[in-house]
C-alpha cells in the first residue's frame, strides 16, 4: 500500500508536466512568468495603498492575458507567419483611425473606444510590426541585402511615425527596437549598423527640432534633474530617494514611506520599481533581476532551437522586446535614462502592456511546443 502511494506521488509530477505539455506550454518559460506575476500581488498591494480593488482588477487583467497567452500556445507558428501582412495591414489602419477619431488623455491620442472596451493600437504593433519585419526578411535569402534592409525599414518606419506622432515616444521606441532586433538577427552587417547609429546621431538637432515641449522637458530634466525639484525633476528625484533609503535588506514589506506618504508618483505604475527597492533592497532587487533573468535566456533559448527562419527572427525579436522592457524601465527608475512611461513588465498595474507581453509569451511557447523533432 505505502509502495502504491509513493508511485502515485512519483507519477503526479509528470502527469502535471504531460498536461502542461499538451497544452503547449513551455515549463521553464511559464514558471519564471508565474513567480513574476506573484511577486507583483505582493508588491502592488504596498505600492498601491493596500487596496484589495486594486488588486482584483489586477489579477481580472492577469488572468485574461494568461488566457490569451494560452490561445496563442496552441496556434501553429505556420499559422503567425500566413497572417502576419494582414495583421500589420490592420494595425497601420487603427493607427490610422486614432489620429481621425482617437481619444485623447493626459494630452496624447492613444486611445481607440469600441463602446465595451478601449486599446491602444499601437500596443498590438508590438507584436505585428516584428511578425511583419521577419515574414518579409524570411522569404529572401539571410543576411538581407541593403535593398531587403531599406525596404524592411520603410515597413516598420510607418507604424513608428504614426505612434511617435500620437505623441508616444516610449511606444515608438519600443517598435522600432522590435524592428530593429528582427534585422539585427537576420544577420545585418555590422558596418550597416554603426552606420545607422552614426546617422541617428546626426539627425538629434532635427529630433530635437520637432520634439514637443514635454519631451524636450524630459530631456533636460534627465541631464539635471535637481534644476527643477518640485517640477519636472520631482519623479526621479523622488524615485531616487526611495532607492538609496532601502539600502540592502529594505525596510520590509509594506515598510515604504515613499509610497505610503504619496511622496512617489506613479507609485503602482511606471516607479513601482522604486517602491519595491526601498522595501526589499539590493538583494530583493538583484532576486528580481535574477527571475527576468530566467525569462529573458529562456526566450532567447526557445529562438535558438527554432527550426525556420521566419520563428527563428520572430522568437529573437520577442526576447529582445522584453529585454528593453525591464532595461528601460529600471534604467528610468533609478536616473540613467529619461522617463518614457514604460511600465515594469508585469508587475506595473495596467492591462494593455500585459496583453501585449502574454501575447508574446504565447507565441515564443507556440514556436518552442510545435517543434518537429528530428531523427538522432
Amino acid at each position: 500500500m505505502k509502495n502504491e502511494m509513493r508511485q502515485e506521488n512519483f507519477q503526479s509530477p509528470s502527469l502535471i508536466g504531460n498536461v502542461l505539455r499538451k497544452l503547449h506550454f513551455d515549463i521553464p518559460l511559464l514558471l519564471g512568468l508565474l513567480l513574476i506575476c506573484t511577486l507583483s500581488f505582493v508588491i502592488l498591494y504596498s505600492a498601491g495603498g493596500q487596496e484589495i480593488p486594486l488588486l482584483i482588477r489586477h489579477a481580472t487583467r492577469m488572468g485574461l492575458a494568461l488566457l490569451l497567452m494560452l490561445v496563442l500556445a496552441q496556434v501553429n507558428p505556420r499559422r503567425f507567419q500566413s497572417f502576419s501582412v494582414l495583421l500589420f495591414s490592420i494595425c497601420v489602419l487603427l493607427l490610422l483611425a486614432v489620429m481621425v477619431m482617437g481619444q485623447i488623455g493626459k494630452g496624447a491620442q492613444r486611445w481607440l473606444d469600441l463602446g465595451v472596451f478601449r486599446f491602444q493600437p499601437s500596443e498590438i504593433t508590438k507584436i505585428s510590426a516584428p511578425m511583419m519585419i521577419a515574414w518579409y526578411l524570411s522569404e529572401h535569402p539571410l543576411p538581407p541585402s541593403a535593398k531587403h534592409v531599406s525596404i524592411a525599414v520603410g515597413l516598420l518606419i510607418v507604424p513608428v511615425l504614426l505612434i511617435a506622432k500620437q505623441p508616444d515616444l516610449g511606444t515608438a521606441l519600443l517598435v522600432a527596437s522590435s524592428g530593429a532586433a528582427v534585422l539585427f538577427f537576420a544577420g545585418l552587417s555590422w558596418w550597416l549598423m554603426l552606420g545607422a547609429v552614426a546617422l541617428l546621431a546626426s539627425l538629434t538637432p532635427l529630433l530635437w527640432h520637432f520634439m514637443r515641449e514635454y519631451q524636450r522637458n524630459r530631456v533636460l530634466t534627465f541631464i539635471n534633474p535637481e534644476a527643477d525639484p518640485m517640477g519636472a525633476g520631482y519623479h526621479i528625484i523622488q524615485s531616487k530617494i526611495a532607492i538609496g533609503s532601502g539600502g540592502i535588506n529594505g525596510k520590509g514589506w509594506l515598510g515604504s514611506t515613499q509610497a505610503e506618504l504619496d511622496f512617489l508618483p506613479e507609485s503602482s505604475t511606471d516607479f513601482i520599481f522604486a517602491v519595491y527597492a526601498e522595501e526589499f533592497g539590493l538583494f530583493g532587487c538583484v532576486g528580481l533581476l535574477l527571475l527576468y533573468l530566467l525569462v529573458i535566456s529562456r526566450c532567447f533559448y526557445i529562438a535558438v532551437q527554432a527550426q525556420d527562419t521566419y520563428s527563428r527572427l520572430l522568437a529573437g525579436s520577442l526576447a529582445f522586446t522584453f529585454f528593453v522592457y525591464v532595461f528601460v524601465n529600471i534604467g528610468m527608475v533609478i536616473g540613467v535614462l529619461p522617463v518614457v512611461g514604460v511600465p515594469l513588465p508585469m508587475v506595473s498595474y495596467g492591462g494593455t502592456s500585459m496583453v501585449t507581453l502574454m501575447s508574446g509569451f504565447g507565441i515564443l511557447m507556440s514556436i518552442h511546443t510545435h517543434r518537429k523533432l528530428l531523427p538522432v
